[in-house]
């Protein structure tokens, strides 16, 4: 198993700081206070409130657009692909929801890593919507509007680390099934 790093524990600190408080309301001060540490001191393992920032949400970012790329590259039907997505979001929110609080909260505060940030968000969408699109075309899924189709899944999906970090002995799969079912099939009888 590997072994975390003092910058791997700032940084987990400061995404619940960041979760609880708000990034703007929180001070490296406040993370310094959190690890038990003097403020001088957490300078020696990080520079600055924004790096922190950057570490959590581009890294967020890049898996879920690398996973999203893959999942549409897949040789597998819309509705795989659908469930494959939303097991994506569970697995990560599940490792990582005070990153994800961030990641869906703070993107904003990104100084010159916004632009970049943007790009990830935007080519994940358009995967999403790909996928969305090939399943109507092929008769997989529903001729819905594909932008109702893409908000709805993609609200869902991004709130999970507000409802997921409050459920006892986490069943991944479980929730996953369950979740692609309400998202996929919808709530009909």
């Amino acid at each position: 198993m590997k072994e975390i790093t003092r910058k791997e524990e700032i940084i987990t600190t400061a995404a619940k700081l960041f979760k609880e408080k708000g990034y703007s309301a929180v001070t490296m001060r406040d993370i310094a206070t959190a690890m038990g540490m003097k403020a001088a001191s957490l300078y020696n393992h990080i520079s600055s409130k924004q790096e922190i920032l950057k570490d959590i949400i581009i890294s967020l970012a890049e898996e879920f657009t690398e996973e999203m790329f893959l999942i549409k590259q897949s040789e597998t039907n819309t509705l795989n692909k659908l469930e494959n997505i939303v097991a994506l979001h569970v697995n990560i929110t599940s490792r990582n929801p005070d990153g994800m609080a961030s990641l869906n909260s703070d993107w904003m505060h990104l100084e010159e890593q916004l632009d970049y940030y943007l790009e990830l968000r935007v080519n994940y969408e358009n995967d999403f919507r790909s996928i969305l699109k090939s399943g109507i075309l092929n008769k997989e899924i529903a001729n819905n509007n594909m932008e109702v189709m893409l908000f709805s899944m993609l609200s869902t999906l991004r709130s999970l680390y507000m409802w997921i970090p409050s459920k006892e002995d986490l069943e991944l799969q479980k929730i996953s099934s369950e979740l692609s079912k309400v998202l996929i099939n919808g709530i009909n009888k």
